[in-house]
């Protein structure tokens, strides 16, 4: 079947609904996971994520992959949320909660004897399963994260650039540490079942990373992460239809992509804000510093 007959069918359109809503929060969390330096904490959160996924898999079947994984990526938001880790430390724990988190996980999928696919979609996607009850499940989890991020936004994102200063302000740093890392749980979750567990970095972080690189505001940034990802995702949800593949490769290579140009974007921009900067040359710049010369020269009264 063409692309334009298979984008008739339910499943696809529900792929692509689905799609839609973990782009726009990937692109509202971006910015601050980006800001804050939680790049690293989404790789951990997305392997204890699949971790749970892979329990759930395990012990209740298919249908209780969702619930797993944001059960997994929620308890190890709030444990690193809770702990508020200094930044010297902060990797070290990650990475070993990482490791822990992928190696539960592959016992899990080497103890379930069902269908390889369901172990094969926690690691690349599976977004082609997704039913009407997973559209509503990842609808009220979308609305949410909205909600929360929207009622704590201005102090988060205080927070996120400045914590010494937002804690001398009397701003509950912790507090909003644990309720962004709540956040960053139940969005790696969803974007664990529809890009896989090794990609979703390639939503949460890299549409934000360029967004980064061609403006300075919060505000545009948010804009730019949230459009770069609904290009990525849903280019990466028709381009892998006629192919059959996993999105999440489609999905990666587009973001990167994305950020490859807004790369080099900024770093023409950065260019031509320098040569502005440049100091003058020619003779009335000769002249003025012919004369700041003479003048550096000449004799001072003595005291």
């Amino acid at each position: 079947m063409s692309t334009l007959e298979l984008l008739q069918l339910d499943f696809v359109r529900d792929a692509l609904i689905a799609g839609g809503v973990l782009a726009l929060l990937a692109g509202l969390l971006g910015p601050l996971i980006v800001g804050r330096g939680m790049a690293f904490a989404v790789h951990g959160t997305s392997e204890l994520s699949f971790a749970g996924g892979a329990g759930a898999l395990l012990l209740f079947g298919a249908g209780a992959v969702g619930w797993g994984a944001l059960v997994g990526a929620v308890l190890v938001a709030l444990v690193f949320g809770a702990l508020g880790l200094a930044a010297h430390e902060r990797d070290s724990v990650i990475g070993v909660l990482l490791s822990f988190g992928l190696g539960l996980g592959v016992l899990f999928q080497s103890l379930y004897t069902g269908r390889s696919a369901n172990k094969f979609g926690l690691l690349v996607g599976q977004i082609v399963g997704i039913d009407t009850g997973d559209l509503i499940s990842l609808a009220v989890t979308g609305l949410v994260v909205v909600g929360v991020l929207a009622l704590t936004y201005r102090p988060l994102l205080f927070a996120s650039l400045d914590p010494t200063m937002a804690a001398a302000r009397g701003v509950p740093v912790r507090a909003l540490s644990i309720a962004f890392a709540v956040l960053l749980g139940a969005t790696t979750a969803l974007g664990v079942q529809i890009v896989g567990a090794l990609l979703v970095l390639s939503l949460l972080i890299t549409p934000a990373a360029a967004a980064a690189r061609v403006t300075a505001s919060p505000l545009l940034a948010t804009v730019l992460a949230i459009l770069f990802a609904e290009v990525a995702v849903l280019g990466g949800i028709v381009l892998s239809l006629a192919p059959g593949l996993p999105i999440s490769p489609f999905v990666a290579g587009i973001a990167f992509l994305l950020y490859l140009i807004c790369r080099v974007a900024g770093s023409v921009r950065t260019r031509r804000r320098a040569s502005r900067t440049v100091v003058p040359s020619g003779p009335d710049a000769t002249s003025t510093s012919s004369q700041s010369a003479l003048a550096n020269q000449s004799p001072r009264p003595r005291s």
